[in-house]
Formats: structure tokens, sequence, C-alpha cells
């Protein structure tokens, strides 16, 4: 997949757009991308989808991210679009009037632009679908996607994550909710007391679900592992900040520097904190069983 920062920077040849900031790529995005893909292919042009870094929403309500910008790039690819945009979106982007939007759409000279039906854009949001059909011949407004009678959006798997409820973000995701990072230096505590874990840096404002989890990590070398994880701040050791620690189930060796993806699976228990560290060595002996059996189908 081709990526650009800027309309400009793509050839100029005719497109089908998809527009959106795709955080998390749910299936309500992969709906629209199915139809940006088939677009494309009728008038036999490049699928594009234009994308803002971060999403609208993280600048313009402070919320938290489902995918970072490697993360939203590499689902893209997965779903098969030929080229991605991704700009900048910043308080000056956001200001702009939607004629300088429209300016940027008509650089893709797209024969046909894929949005969800609530799209708007430029400042006030004061664009709307009726203002792309200035700059295509067709415009598709999908309407918002649906699983089960619920709407799948960003906003709803937030809440679902903030909860724990892995299993409910990764049904409107259409796979298991994930997070990226390399493995960094901690303090070592989990060594000391039989369950070493690997600290997985993430950037701020990473949306990551509380508690302990079964996963699946993979390496950067195609290596998988099954394990747990445990996204908290670890009242048990007085802990200040958020931690993002995986163990590995038999594994040894050292991942520093190393990047790992983690594929959550299955919430275990909330973060608690116990007596001393005996409860607590207790209680992940307990945990890594619950995870291994939730895992002992999972290849």
């Amino acid at each position: 997949m081709k990526t650009y920062v800027s309309p400009s920077q793509r050839p100029d040849t005719e497109t089908v757009v998809a527009v959106g900031s795709f955080d998390g790529v749910h299936l309500g995005h992969q709906a629209l991308i199915a139809q940006v893909k088939a677009k494309a292919r009728e008038h036999r042009v490049p699928s594009v989808v234009y994308t803002f870094d971060p999403p609208t929403r993280v600048l313009t309500q402070g919320v938290e991210f489902l995918s970072t910008l490697p993360e939203k790039l590499d689902l893209l690819a997965r779903y098969g679009v030929d080229e991605t945009i991704a700009t900048s979106f910043t308080a000056e982007f956001a200001a702009r009037p939607k004629e300088a939007f429209l300016d940027d759409l008509r650089t893709l000279r797209p024969r046909t632009v894929v949005v969800g039906e609530d799209f708007h854009f430029g400042r006030g949001r004061a664009g709307g679908v009726e203002d792309l059909r200035r700059v295509a011949d067709e415009v598709v407004a999908l309407p918002m996607h649906q699983l089960g009678g619920e709407d799948i959006k960003s906003t709803r798997i937030r809440e679902l994550l903030a909860t724990g409820d892995v299993d409910g973000a990764g049904r409107l995701l259409g796979r298991h909710y994930d997070a990226q990072g390399v493995v960094i230096h901690g303090d070592q505590l989990g060594r000391t007391i039989g369950w070493p874990t690997a600290n997985i840096g993430v950037p701020d404002g990473k949306a990551l679900p509380l508690g302990v989890f079964a996963v699946v990590a993979l390496g950067d070398r195609g290596e998988r592992w099954h394990g747990m994880a445990n996204v908290g701040f670890r009242p048990t050791v007085n802990g200040k900040t958020r931690r993002f620690e995986v163990h590995l189930f038999d594994f040894e060796g050292n991942l520093y520097g190393k990047e790992l993806q983690v594929k959550f699976f299955s919430y275990l228990r909330g973060e608690q904190k116990f007596s001393g560290l005996d409860e607590l060595k207790a209680q992940l002996t307990r945990d890594a069983q619950g995870a291994r059996d939730l895992l002992s189908g999972v290849r």
C-alpha cells in the first residue's frame, strides 16, 4: 500500500476515495473500505483512504485513540486499500474553511467519494455530504453500521475497553483489540517473584483496557506466544503510573528493544490490591491457569 501525507503528493490520476478518521478500523470502517474497493474496481482506478492523524475527536474532545498511525496503516493495508493519505490533524487544519478541504479532494480527482452519512468537515463542521457532490460525480453516504442492533462506532469501543470488555470491543472491531509497542525496561519486580514480564511502551493516549487478560503476543519476526497481560497501576506495590506488562508462557530470553503486538483475547479479572507478594503470586498462578485454559484452542 502506498502512503502519502497530503493529497498533493500522489500522482495526478482519478481515484475513488473514502474519507474519515478510521480510528480502530472497525466493522463500520470495513464496510466503507469494501464500498470504496468495489467502486475502484468498477472505475478501474486506485482505492484511496484519506484519513487524519490523530483522529479528529482526539484533538477536538481529548479522547483516547484506538489505533496509532502505524497500527491504522497496517490494518488498511490488510483490508486491501491501494493508497492511504494520512494528513496531520492539527488545530490549524481543523480551522480551515470547508472550501479548503474540498480543494484537497479535487486534487484527488475522485470518481466516487465514500463517507459515513454523518460526515462533516471544515471549520465548525460546516461541510457535509451535499458539499461533496461538488467534487465528485457520485457520493456514497453509508448509514451507521450495526451489529445486533448496536451502532458500531469508535466511541462505543472505547466505552467497552474502559470496562475491560475486550470481547465486546472485539465483536465491533471484527478482530481482537491489540496494542503494539517496544519492550522497555521496568523495575524487574516480576522477575524477582518468578513472574517475569515484558513492559510494553505504548504512546500516550492509546486506549488500553484495565485489568488482567489472556493474550496472544506476536514478535517482529513472526514469533507467537500465549500469555497474560496486566494493565494498571499495580496497587500492591504502590505503583503511580499505568503500566502495560505481559508475561509470556514458556518463554526464556531477552525482549528488550523488540516490538510486540499484543492481542487481548479475554478478561480474567480487575486489578486488585493484595496483602503482600505471596498473595499476589498465588493469584498470578490462578490467572495463568485461567489464561492457558482460555487459549488452549488458539493457535
